[in-house]
């Protein structure tokens, strides 16, 4: 009897103890870095993909002949608005600490760091800057492409020939010059790495409605700013919860503010100064992800396929693309000679463009969600931890995330066919609207994907609430002057938005 207790006992600490094992080894994999939602590094999270998906072939008669990027801007520092949010968390820690000494409380749970810490970025009057971990991740993506499409590139560099746009904001211009200084590295005379000179264009601020078109859409703007309380709601719960755990944990008195201010250092420390052990290491693996999808909802919601409109004012930068692709089998159906017409249309922006063009193209939903969509009709939330999803922002959006469009010419029986193929960083993505393959004929992908969204006008759209306004009320001239001036004003110093 005496030995039989003896044995059960033995079997239940060792069933305690591989546990511990089991979530000491789980903990010990699990890498924050791949968790940051859209503060993600791009070579951190690149080659995370769906393995059980298998690329298209493309048949040895099929050569590109033209290609479409859509990039977000690469690694930046953090905006005006965040180095002023890290300078009020540095003064919060300072008396947090200093409140748990007057109490005597033990400082022993409260970790080192903690303790006089000053945010990295203290006394910097500028921000949202690409820096230069950004830099070399534009530059190594220019350099892959040109070496994966090498016909596509091997004409004479003419801005004609090889389109490349960014939108008026800093970050974004200075990734499309990264960008270009791989793709052209090697093919001019300038310094040592026989670097060549290229243009990149932009639109103004005030009326770029391709890769801006977030910023000039009135309905959206209203859209957002109604749904603030709404996402704050469902992000509460999982920041209630996790300040109570670090109470609970390190003896201080932590507000769901601090919190989420203590997450956002994290993300930074982590993506931009690859630092892993001070505020990331406040919270559990399991927390992580609870914090990753509340930053992932949001942008659902706000961004992705949580409202239509989120992704249908993208109409005039899908009109580009398919334009760009109807150029090309133009120019290759006539016999265009080679260097005489656009080859590619490069194209760099921010979150707020990469996320609603990924939505146009049905990215990351299942076939069931991709009719849905089409019928205008509402997706569930992304579901909650640890149940698998496929919106990640990490993945959707990360810094220097981009999505690829090549289209193809394939002869067969003496005549051209033209196919697309969609890679979503670097990687080929299924395609809902293709049956699910990377790949399609170019007039099923016009027609299944593109045509539902074309039905839609950007201006009807975009300006319906400026409409009603003026049907219902005569402004007299004096406002409207006064309108016009202000308008001016905006457009030459436009307001300080926080943008990804």
């Amino acid at each position: 009897m005496l030995k039989n207790s003896i044995n059960i006992a033995l079997l239940l600490l060792l069933q305690v103890l591989l546990a511990i094992a089991i979530h000491t080894s789980a903990d010990e994999s699990f890498n924050v870095r791949q968790h940051l939602s859209t503060v993600s590094r791009y070579d951190i999270v690149k080659d995370i993909s769906d393995n059980s998906f298998v690329p298209s072939q493309i048949p040895d008669q099929c050569t590109p002949i033209h290609l479409n990027l859509v990039a977000r801007h690469g690694t930046r520092a953090p905006t005006k608005k965040r180095i002023r949010e890290l300078e009020a968390l540095a003064g919060r820690l300072e008396v947090l600490v200093r409140d748990a000494k007057e109490q005597k409380q033990s400082l022993d749970k409260i970790p080192a760091w903690l303790t006089g810490w000053s945010s990295p970025w203290k006394g910097k009057h500028t921000g949202g800057e690409l820096i230069p971990e950004g830099e070399e991740e534009l530059y190594q993506l220019g350099i892959r492409v040109r070496e994966q499409f090498p016909d596509l590139f091997s004409d004479e560099y003419h801005p004609d020939i090889y389109s490349i746009k960014a939108t008026q904001v800093p970050r974004a211009s200075a990734s499309a010059v990264a960008f270009g200084m791989g793709l052209f590295s090697g093919k001019g005379k300038l310094g040592p790495g026989a670097h060549r000179a290229f243009a990149v264009t932009s639109e103004s601020r005030a009326s770029d409605i391709v890769l801006r078109f977030h910023d000039c859409c009135q309905s959206y703007k209203d859209f957002r700013k109604s749904q603030k309380p709404t996402v704050e709601k469902l992000k509460g719960p999982i920041l209630d919860e996790i300040t109570h755990a670090l109470v609970r944990q390190y003896g201080l008195n932590f507000t769901k503010l601090d919190v989420s201010s203590l997450w956002f250092l994290c993300k930074q420390e982590a993506s931009l100064l690859n630092i892993t052990n001070q505020a990331c290491s406040l919270f559990r693996p399991s927390e992580v992800s609870l914090l990753e999808w509340a930053d992932d909802l949001e942008s659902f919601i706000l961004k992705g396929y949580g409202n239509s409109l989120n992704y249908r004012m993208g109409v005039p930068l899908l009109e580009d693309v398919i334009q760009s692709m109807e150029q090309a089998i133009k120019a290759k159906e006539e016999g265009y000679a080679s260097g005489s017409y656009e080859k590619a249309r490069l194209r760099f922006a921010h979150a707020e463009t990469l996320l609603p063009f990924s939505c146009l193209l049905g990215l990351f939903l299942e076939e069931s969600e991709f009719e849905l969509i089409q019928r205008e009709e509402t997706l569930q939330f992304p579901p909650k931890p640890p149940t698998k999803r496929n919106w990640r922002g990490s993945i959707v959006t990360p810094f220097a995330g981009n999505n690829m469009l090549v289209l193809y010419s394939c002869v067969s029986n003496n005549s051209s066919k033209y196919f697309v193929k969609v890679l979503h960083n670097e990687r080929p993505t299924p395609v809902p609207g293709c049956n699910g393959s990377d790949s399609c004929p170019f007039e099923v992908f016009k027609e299944r994907i593109v045509a539902p969204h074309l039905k839609h006008d950007y201006n009807a759209l975009c300006n319906i609430n400026l409409e009603q306004k003026e049907k219902n009320s005569a402004p007299s001239k004096l406002s409207q002057m006064f309108s016009w001036f202000f308008s001016l004003r905006n457009a030459v110093n436009p307001a300080q938005n926080v943008e990804l």
